[in-house]
């Protein structure tokens, strides 16, 4: 849940833009190389994401440190995507038993691994250096989102990291409880299982109160809302937009000129 709080440099060239550009931006990249499945678009979109994460503030070593999931997952993709792909064409690299591995199963296990870190990376920046206050004003104000969903949204967001801390206050009275699964796997589903319900029925119940709190505080009244900080759209947050655009561009043009670019079919 803190994968969520900002840890960027917000007087970086690209963190300062307007949270809705940077939104437009993450979702055009990850619209267009979406539709490729080869490695080269991807891996070239990577690198080009990689080289403009400085000027959006953010170290290298915080970024890795936050996207493990994503690593992790690529990880999975990959391998599970090399053992169970219907792309077998090309030279055998390896043949043991029920397992082969082909050029053409290692090309999709790979294509698909670098896509999921290509498309999820710009969305992981966007966050890392966007307040959630600013997102939600930039949404009502350019996008002209509906001040009470963008406002529950904000709230929604706000209490996303007390789930972590509620998840370990869970964990600790069961086990002053003497609830404690050892090393028994079943026992340990059950307990996650349980925990879990118990991490939904407080979220429910502290959404239920803070809906209540903020509608007796006029949140779902329909008079107009007045601005307390205002959010411009300017021309360098149009041309990070066109940016993006430029990266996707730049990725699938090199894969066309390398002869391996494929369309998601």
């Amino acid at each position: 849940m803190r994968l969520l709080e900002p840890l960027a440099d917000p007087g970086a060239p690209l963190a300062r833009r307007n949270p809705t550009a940077k939104l437009a931006a993450s979702a055009l990249l990850t619209f267009i190389l979406v539709a490729s499945v080869d490695p080269v678009t991807a891996a070239v979109a990577i690198g080009l994401e990689l080289a403009l994460v400085p000027l959006f503030g953010i170290r290298y070593r915080a970024l890795a440190r936050r996207s493990w999931p994503l690593m992790t997952s690529a990880v999975i993709v990959f391998a599970f995507t090399l053992l169970f792909t219907t792309h077998r064409g090309g030279a055998t690299l390896l043949h043991a038993g029920p397992l082969a591995l082909t050029t053409g199963s290692l090309e999709a296990a790979l294509g698909l691994a670098l896509r999921i870190g290509a498309v999820a990376l710009p969305g992981l920046v966007v966050f890392a250096t966007t307040d959630p206050t600013d997102l939600a004003d930039s949404l009502i104000q350019q996008v002209r989102v509906p001040p009470r969903f963008a406002i529950g949204a904000l709230a929604a967001f706000r209490l996303v990291p007390l789930l972590v801390d509620e998840w370990e206050l869970l964990t600790l009275a069961r086990r002053a409880r003497g609830v404690d699964a050892g090393r028994n796997p079943v026992a340990r589903v059950r307990l996650f299982a349980s925990t879990m319900f118990g991490l939904l029925v407080g979220a429910i119940r502290r959404g239920t109160r803070l809906a209540t709190a903020m509608d007796a505080r006029g949140f779902d009244s329909h008079l107009p809302r007045s601005v307390a900080r205002p959010q411009r759209f300017t021309a360098a947050d149009a041309a990070l937009v066109a940016g993006a655009v430029g990266v996707a561009a730049v990725a699938i043009g090199t894969s066309l000129a390398a002869g391996a670019f494929r369309l998601l079919m």
